[in-house]
């Protein structure tokens, strides 16, 4: 393809791209299936690496961020991104209104007020010049920001063009935020990984727009709400709500929930109503800003020294209080993580009362140096659990007593290992009651034993009613006991059982897996069951020999020894086995034309999805593994491959696209 045709198609591509991702992120009405977006997007990136020179600056392709940064440069704002006062009382907001009357001489009549949700995110301003975004600001200290462009373009809300006509000048005020959902994601991550979760949502959303490195970014479902204008040339908006209208008709993220209103009764029913609805939003909002709708008016009006006369924030009672940590215990959560836990004096924090909070893991309780008798200050965020924030130090009296951490588990009295590179301590029993609920959805699941139809709630019934106490109950288990439960049908028990019986002989790899070892995925179980056969091998397997395995490095191989050194894990085991518990070996493809060859699979693939390429491979005698390697054969890259690619690249493995491994399997050129 020559550069001029390389360059129409380039364009044609960015309109087309743009144009499915308003209407996919902005409109919610796709009209692309996945595949077919994704194979535009990839025709973009290969069109891109071969006329880099031709990229255009609103590429989607940006979205995916780049190499990381040194540090950020200083961006000043063209018109001051200001503050806003603050009302913490109805009291506070009539006097607001009364001194906007006063200023503007109104004896009589209504002021239209604009009322918006208070996002409890990060301010951040974008600029679009001829229409093109160019670039993007933190706040910083109002005069002067970071410049995060790169950070702000992987948000996927935020369009790269403006339609035309577009205002030569245009800079728009937002706010940064993570959704509940993910942020929650986020921190269960954090936790079964042993780090400290983010205290609230907010501080992950400044997190990872303050990355160096734009593709931790890009892996953050970030949000936007756009808020206001700063310094516009080639557009006239006449109120806020013309602005607001305007701009999502351009596709701008603009709150739903925005309302204009007409006087302080207005003001107040908007704010009492967010209030009640507060704890059903799917984000963090800490109050309601109540703005001057007409812009004349809000010129006449003016700034003062770091705040507009005609705007203020309605804040909701704060979600921190101070109170006393009365003891530090240890508490066991769902993977086995023994986090040190604070009972509080109880405190009400907007709302509800609290009396204990998380203390995240025992090196930052050391950290904090938080101790039994300390004054703290708890935050509440969303359904976070409520976490200390920091000790009033100057409170002390001199008798407060730091925590240890405990030798053994807590709920159990098992053995604590502490694994290697984790800060995390664990208790690896897998009869700890703290552990016994998770364990048993785990291993019922459709990708481990699959034991059809027993859900959640029923594993809740069978631990409420003492019938389950460890993964080998099930098996015990007899029509009798699932009568016991509320409605409960003799056809349902019967099918329960019977459920429970088919899994007996499942696949050996299948019920590694069930077993829940810390760090043991679906792949490496299925590595695990070729080298082992059965579980008896396995469990007898020494240090080294584990260490053979590919893929099974030294803290995966210290997990697994001391899973089954555990003694109380070898008697479920041996009850397992007792109940009939036999799982089948599936004989290994010898011979094929991958015997002996390493795959990795990476990004979006279009022509099959990955648990087919993997499944073709292992046909073949080949091994499909989940992370790069020394001993990596070849990398097959789909769309937005990351990482791994770099890895790959790095080592020296070989890059396959798509059609290259298809003409591999085909058989059309030999490993």
């Amino acid at each position: 393809m020559n550069r001029e045709t390389a360059q129409n198609r380039i364009v044609r591509l960015v309109g087309e791209i743009q144009r499915h991702n308003r209407l996919y992120f902005q409109e919610d009405r796709p009209e692309l299936p996945d595949a077919d977006y994704d194979l535009l997007f990839r025709e973009l990136q290969e069109l891109e690496r071969s006329f880099p020179d031709l990229a255009l600056p609103d590429s989607p392709t940006g979205r995916v961020g780049g190499a990381p940064l040194d540090k950020f440069t200083p961006l000043r704002h063209r018109r001051p991104m200001l503050s806003l006062g603050n009302a913490l009382q109805e009291s506070d907001l009539l006097e607001f209104d009364q001194r906007i009357r006063r200023f503007l001489g109104m004896n009589s009549g209504e002021i239209e007020y604009v009322c918006e949700p208070k996002m409890d995110g990060l301010a951040v301003e974008l600029v679009y010049e001829q229409g093109i975004l160019s670039t993007a600001a933190t706040r910083g200290d109002g005069i002067t920001g970071e410049d995060v462009t790169r950070n702000l373009k992987t948000v996927r809300g935020i369009p790269l063009r403006l339609p035309l006509p577009a205002p030569h000048l245009m800079e728009l005020r937002g706010e940064v935020y993570l959704p509940l959902a993910p942020f929650r994601k986020l921190n269960q991550e954090r936790e079964e990984n042993g780090e400290a979760p983010f205290a609230n949502p907010r501080n992950a959303a400044a997190g990872a727009i303050r990355q160096l490195d734009s593709r931790i970014t890009a892996r953050r479902p970030l949000a936007l709400f756009c808020y206001a204008p700063g310094e516009v040339i080639g557009h006239t908006f006449t109120t806020q709500t013309d602005f607001l209208n305007t701009i999502a008709t351009w596709g701008f993220p603009v709150n739903p929930l925005v309302r204009k209103v007409v006087g302080t009764s207005g003001v107040i029913d908007y704010f009492q109503e967010m209030g009640r609805v507060r704890e059903s939003l799917p984000y963090e909002i800490d109050g309601v800003v109540v703005k001057v709708d007409s812009y004349p008016l809000q010129r006449e009006l003016g700034e003062k020294a770091r705040s507009p006369r005609w705007a203020i924030a309605w804040k909701f009672p704060p979600r921190q209080a101070i109170t006393i940590v009365e003891a530090i215990v240890p508490s066991v959560g769902r993977t086995g993580v023994i986090t040190p836990v604070a009972n509080l004096r109880p405190v009400e924090v907007s709302g509800v009362i609290v009396s204990r909070a998380t203390l995240h893991n025992w090196e930052e309780l050391e950290k904090k140096d938080i101790r039994a008798g300390d004054t703290v200050i708890v935050e509440r965020a969303g359904d976070v659990i409520p976490a200390v924030v920091r000790v009033l130090i100057d409170r002390r009296m001199g008798t407060e007593l730091p925590a240890k951490p405990p030798e053994c588990c807590p709920s159990c009295g098992s053995t604590i290992a502490k694994i290697t590179g984790e800060v995390a301590l664990r208790c690896l029993n897998l009869a700890c009651p703290a552990l016994v609920r998770e364990s048993i959805i785990h291993f019922a699941s459709r990708a481990a034993m699959d034991i059809d139809g027993l859900g959640e709630k029923h594993i809740d019934q069978l631990l409420r009613l003492n019938l389950v106490g460890t993964v080998a109950d099930l098996y015990t288990l007899t029509s009798d006991d699932f009568m016991q439960f509320e409605r409960m049908g003799e056809k349902l028990a019967e099918k329960l059982l019977g459920a429970i019986a088919r899994s007996k002989h499942r696949e050996l790899d299948r019920f590694i897996y069930g077993l829940g070892i810390r760090h043991v995925g679906e792949q490496t179980a299925k590595l695990l069951a070729a080298a082992f056969g059965t579980v008896g091998n396995l469990a007898a397997a020494t240090m080294e020999e584990l260490l053979t395995i590919r893929e099974v490095g030294p803290q995966v191989a210290q997990s697994i020894s001391s899973f089954f050194q555990n003694p109380r894990n070898s008697e479920v085991m041996v009850r397992l086995m007792a109940a009939g518990v036999s799982p089948t070996t599936t004989a290994k493809q010898l011979g094929g034309r991958f015997t002996g060859r390493t795959f990795v699979f990476t990004g979006t693939l279009t022509r099959f999805t990955r648990d087919a390429a993997k499944a073709l491979v292992e046909q073949e005698g080949g091994h499909a593994a989940g992370s790069v390697s020394k001993k990596t054969d070849y990398l097959v890259a789909g769309d937005e491959a990351g990482g791994k690619l770099d890895k790959a690249r790095s080592l020296g493995v070989k890059v396959l696209s798509e059609e290259e491994f298809l003409t591999l399997m085909e058989g059309a050129e030999s490993p």
